[in-house]
């Protein structure tokens, strides 16, 4: 099975069902499967082929799930890029991943038009505003189906993930590994085409792509689509289209448990919540289901595994802390350093192995090879696993920040610091928030006589690195500890 199969049987399977909510827009799925079909032709005038690269740099608009599937149906690859992404990093990524077409907004042109003449492959750009060719190829067709030969094992989507490195490594996803998740919401969390989620995370990240967008065409069930945000407009929104379920990292839950008007929306039709990105601190757990009446369900994955691996089950105990067991088709052991499985209870390496596990990193045999061994996908997450195969996050092997669902990698904010005139050397951290997991710490040693203050810092850092990475906290040192 592939990702244009999977939107046709949907549009076959649900065609009068509201598949997308957004603004005062309600788009069902042959409407949708239509939008996608007019996209792909619109690619395929480009010059686009089987196997080319797309960069999609769009918000979360239902404009993101028509290049996704357009490219799918075409064979191509998408390549989702964050919206906060600098110019510095977008030229890096689009050369990187031999991308041929940038698909984006007219805010986001500026950032195209100041590297564009550095880019050997990437001439095209695609603007979705109004008066575009965009907006006339939605309106105006071909709205038939490519027709495509498409394999399982054909790559379908390349995620940029952060590299130990410091530079951000393209994650390749096959069409079988994310048809491995499309089920997840069916299985998991027992949703039917009655329902009604609610998608808050980035569908550039692996988890918003996989739980409010692939995984809704296997169900038939409708997300509302929100872009921009506050705690008003998300209690608004859950009460007025009766939303059922929400997938979102912790920070959501712990906003909502916070947020003082919370008491005067009625949540009722909340019926499961799961939450995901980062560790949701385990204390919290049974007094956000005691304020909402709803289940918290938690699960664990990374963007090489598509990305969920595993997770907690409706009708199986919740034991505190557990990010539950390993999903359907997926297998996980905890090893020690020469890959040997440990006994129950002992903290060593997660490994992972199953349909969901990419295919490796875009032109880095050595990256992919230190982390796929024996078919086994090495995470750097440490952990444990009980005699009932509930699996425990103890801390990580890598160097790694994750801060809101976001991965940091130190090394490559590092490697920004460190070409500031006024910084001798720089050591990136993380700190302990309960908002957002952990945020990102910067220790500097200045030059001598050197001048600069934590602010000039980080304005000099969001100049060429996108705001999760920027530290939010800076100390200035006399000497970096070992």
């Amino acid at each position: 099975m592939n990702l244009a199969r999977l939107m046709e049987d949907a549009a076959q399977n649900f065609a009068d069902r509201p598949a997308l909510i957004c603004e005062n827009q309600r788009i069902n799925y042959q409407q949708l499967n239509c939008s996608v079909n007019a996209i792909a032709h619109l690619l395929k005038q480009t010059g686009l082929t089987k196997g080319d690269k797309v960069a999609v740099m769009l918000p979360n608009i239902p404009e993101f799930i028509y290049c996704y599937f357009a490219a799918a149906k075409l064979g191509a690859v998408a390549v989702p890029l964050n919206t906060a992404t600098t110019a510095h990093e977008l030229s890096y990524l689009l050369e990187n991943s031999d991308a041929k077409v940038l698909i984006t907004t007219e805010s986001s042109r500026k950032r195209y038009e100041e590297i564009k003449d550095k880019l050997s492959s990437c001439q095209n750009l695609i603007i979705i505003d109004e008066d575009s060719p965009f907006k006339k190829a939605l309106s105006e067709g071909p709205f038939e189906n490519p027709e495509t030969t498409i394999d399982t094992e054909d790559p379908a989507v390349m995620v940029y993930t952060s590299g130990l490195t410091g530079k951000p490594l393209g994650a390749v996803l096959t069409h079988g590994n994310l048809y491995s998740q499309s089920d997840l919401i069916v299985s998991l969390i027992q949703r039917t085409s009655a329902d009604k989620g609610l998608s808050l995370i980035p569908l550039f990240h692996t988890f918003g792509a996989t739980a409010n967008m692939i995984a809704i065409l296997r169900c038939g069930c409708s997300v509302v689509m929100i872009n921009t945000f506050s705690m008003d407009s998300l209690f608004s929104i859950i009460e007025k289209e009766k939303i059922t379920y929400i997938c979102a990292v912790p920070r959501l839950y712990l906003g909502m448990m916070f947020f003082e008007g919370a008491a005067k929306y009625d949540v009722s039709s909340l019926n499961v919540c799961v939450t995901g990105g980062s560790t949701m601190p385990a204390e919290f757990i049974p007094t956000f289901e005691k304020q909402f009446g709803v289940k918290i369900l938690e699960g664990y994955g990374l963007t090489e595994a598509a990305p969920v691996c595993s997770f907690t089950r409706r009708g199986m105990v919740q034991k505190p802390g557990s990010i539950g067991i390993a999903i359907p088709d997926a297998s996980i052991k905890i090893v020690d350093e020469t890959g040997r499985e440990l006994p129950r209870g002992e903290i060593g390496e997660l490994i992972v192995r199953g349909k969901n596990v990419m295919k490796g990193y875009y032109k880095d045999d050595a990256a992919t090879a230190s982390v796929i061994k024996d078919g086994w996908l090495y995470t750097g997450d440490l952990g444990r696993m009980d005699e009932d195969n509930y699996i425990f996050l103890t801390g990580r092997k890598k160097r790694m920040i994750i801060t809101s669902g976001f991965n940091v990698y130190p090394r490559e904010v590092e490697n920004i610091l460190n070409q500031h005139p006024a910084v001798l050397a720089s050591r990136v951290i993380a700190k302990a928030d309960l908002m957002r997991g952990e945020i990102v710490k910067a220790e500097i040693v200045k030059k001598d006589g050197a001048s600069v203050d934590d602010k000039a810092i980080m304005k000099y850092c969001r100049t060429y690195i996108s705001p999760y990475k920027v530290p939010r906290e800076v100390e200035f040192v006399t000497k970096l500890e070992d």
